[in-house]
């Protein structure tokens, strides 16, 4: 089977990366494609391991290839394919100096495209067997093996987050196998009109799910309006989604178009619909059924041609066994339904929300407090539930960037973490008898045991610079992170003394 690569792109000519883009997709290789040097310095820098980088360079500009020669700090030279003109023969010439052996000519071809990958492909199929820590039986009996270079990331989880601007400082990302997959049904939705029922915890983001979906939508260019339905009384709600005419009511002194006609053609998103009333939710069927609604206090009907999107946190099956929310309604609004994880079961995308969110902090908050967050902060957040989903994550960073006391906050998340876990009740009670397991179970019990003590042992040993530790385990950084999620790993007692010890000493010698 012919591995997929990931391939990060630089390439400003429009015909070049249209043409790039159409083969590798086309192959199935997924593709990443950076606005220029410095984003594709950001993605190197920060932990993007791509198997090729094809980076367009110009002669005219000389700088461009001290930027490629950066690039080498990051990713091998046998990985990089420089892209230049006819006239690039000198760029050529130092690419090859640098050992960079790959390049490609103007006007770039299919031809030339399969040619690179193809280059790259038998290397590949080597590097990327999937393995495990321990492959099987015969190895944990004794067989030669080198455990540490066969740490490898889950297939599922991807070298870099997808992010799609969404207006307002709002944004959608995904590294999740999940929240992926939400994007995939979103383009699946793109030219289909049909009504989307969002279900999720309170502040996993189903606004921002909504956004998506009109974004991505062909009413992308009207607008797009919500309605909290559960912060306004049945009367004012009434009133806020079909309008009234003047004298309607008391204090009703002009004549006023509802939520409905406001979207008309766009989009109208009802936030928490499982806490309307049952005779307001019988008016909204009829608004569904046939697009015609009255203003309060009108004779005539208005027509109105609106996508409407629902969203609730209430339990769905719970509220129709209860009769909370009528069946009709229900299966009116839920022609596609869409359910956000909490944070707790992607918690791979934590450290790219906690970075997202102190670039977008406003730059008077930011301002001497850098981008970068501390190994064991890191780790706590990602040991931690959040309960309160992205809501509880933006407002922690907002308030840490804030204190500018990363310690504090660490402490915080632990403590948090520690006293979740304690109050967690446990899945079986201890007499419990041993459930029946087989040989499988139990390798893959060894296997993780000795995968977590190898993992913690680095850790420890480079104090929890996990960056360190990624390197002497020979595993991508993304894999060590998700590999201390996975595992519940902590720092021990040792590692946090060696780590005051090492403090107060460079105090000392600082002071010194």
């Amino acid at each position: 089977m012919t591995p997929l690569l990931l391939v990060l792109t630089h390439i400003q000519n429009a015909k070049a990366r249209a043409t790039v883009r159409m083969v590798l997709e086309g192959a199935g290789h997924r593709v990443i494609e950076a606005a220029g040097f410095a984003q594709v310095n950001s993605l190197l820098s920060n932990g993007l391991d791509p198997d090729l980088l094809l980076c367009e360079a110009s002669p005219a500009n000389a700088s461009e290839i001290s930027q490629v020669r950066h690039f080498l700090e990051f990713t091998p030279s046998k990985k990089i394919c420089l892209i230049t003109k006819l006239s690039g023969q000198r760029l050529r010439t130092e690419a090859a100096e640098l050992g960079i052996q790959l390049t490609l000519t103007m006007p770039v071809t299919r031809e030339d495209v399969e040619s690179a990958i193809e280059s790259l492909l038998p290397a590949k199929g080597q590097a990327t067997e999937p393995h495990d820590l321990v492959s099987d039986s015969s190895e944990i009996t004794g067989a030669k093996c080198d455990p540490v270079r066969s740490l490898e990331i889950p297939e599922d989880m991807p070298a870099a987050p997808y992010l799609e601007e969404l207006g307002g400082n709002n944004f959608f990302l995904a590294a999740s196998p999940q929240m992926l997959e939400i994007h995939r049904q979103v383009k699946l939705l793109a030219d289909i009109d049909v009504n989307v029922l969002i279900l999720g915890e309170s502040g996993t983001g189903k606004e921002v799910i909504a956004q998506l979906i009109h974004r991505n939508s062909r009413r992308s260019r009207e607008k797009f309006l919500k309605v909290n339905c559960a912060a306004l009384p049945a009367d004012l709600l009434e009133s806020e989604l079909f309008g009234h005419r003047q004298g309607a009511f008391t204090g009703a002194i002009n004549d006023r178009a509802g939520k409905f006609e406001q979207a008309n053609r766009g989009t109208l998103l009802l936030d928490e619909i499982g806490e309307i009333g049952v005779l307001m939710q019988a008016k909204l069927l009829h608004v569904l059924q046939d697009g015609q609604f009255a203003r309060l206090g009108a004779q005539e009907t208005t027509k109105v041609d609106v996508r409407v999107l629902a969203a609730t946190n209430v339990p769905i099956e719970e509220a129709l066994f209860t009769k909370t929310i009528r069946e009709d309604l229900y299966y009116r609004l839920s022609v596609f339904t869409i359910k956000v994880p909490p944070l707790r079961e992607r918690r791979e995308e934590i450290p790219y929300l906690i970075e997202e969110f102190i670039r977008r902090s406003p730059v008077e908050l930011t301002k001497g407090f850098g981008s970068s967050i501390s190994s064991r902060l890191m780790d706590a957040a990602l040991l931690y539930d959040w309960k309160g989903n992205l809501r509880e994550l933006r407002n922690f960073v907002t308030r840490t960037v804030v204190m500018r006391d990363t310690d504090a906050a660490t402490r915080e998340l632990e403590a948090k973490a520690a006293t979740s876990e304690a109050a967690a009740p446990q899945d079986r009670p201890a007499d419990a008898p041993a459930p029946c397991v087989g040989i499988r179970s139990v390798v893959r019990e060894v296997k993780a045991r000795t995968e977590a003590k190898m993992i913690q042992s680095a850790l420890d040993t480079f104090g929890w610079n996990r960056r360190r530790a990624a390197q002497h385990l020979n595993m991508s950084y993304r894999a060590m992170l998700y590999k201390i999620q996975q595992h519940h790993l902590r720092p021990s007692p040792a590692s946090e003394t060696a780590q005051s010890l090492q403090k107060i000493h460079s105090a000392r010698k600082n002071a010194i």
